[in-house]
């Protein structure tokens, strides 16, 4: 089976890992938006904050299955041997790493989400909870850019 092929049979795992992913990056965004403008209740804060901690959990879930079980075997080699092996040198590389950290920040903020209003203020944690929700948010879509050079590199070497 050559790479293109692999690539395109299996576009459920890819399409749960970015299906995944972008719900976490949309409730971090929403939860930012929370926070600065003080318009959500705590509850509401934290079930947005958990449920993008879930979403990035599931989408590391579907991408490490997939890097497993085909890319690291079958998509990384023929990137390596391609007109792009910086794809993976670099930018695949540097989006594994990236992405250790995504959902620790996210468990971070869902935990800050967690305390008392009055706490929050007394610590000064709101204004950390901001910059980290949206750090989440921005590393997401970091991360989402990079995937898509990963798959164009991965999509180039397989038709040229």
């Amino acid at each position: 089976m050559d790479i293109l092929a692999i690539i395109q049979s299996k576009p459920v795992l890819i399409g749960l890992h970015l299906g995944f992913a972008i719900i976490g990056i949309d409730a971090f965004l929403w939860l930012f938006g929370k926070l600065k403008g003080e318009g959500g209740s705590r509850k509401s804060m934290i079930i947005t904050a958990a449920i993008g901690v879930a979403a990035f959990t599931a989408s590391w879930l579907a991408g490490g299955f997939y890097y497993v079980v085909y890319y690291g075997t079958l998509v990384r080699p023929a990137i390596k041997s391609g007109v792009a092996p910086w794809a993976h040198n670099i930018i695949m590389e540097t989006k594994e790493h990236i992405f250790l950290f995504v959902i620790p920040l996210a468990m971070t903020v869902f935990f800050i989400t967690l305390l008392e209003k009055e706490v929050l203020e007394r610590l000064g944690l709101r204004r950390l909870a901001l910059w980290l929700s949206g750090s989440v948010a921005a590393l997401g879509l970091l991360i989402g850019a990079m995937g898509f050079i990963i798959s164009a590199a991965a999509r180039w070497g397989a038709i040229n």
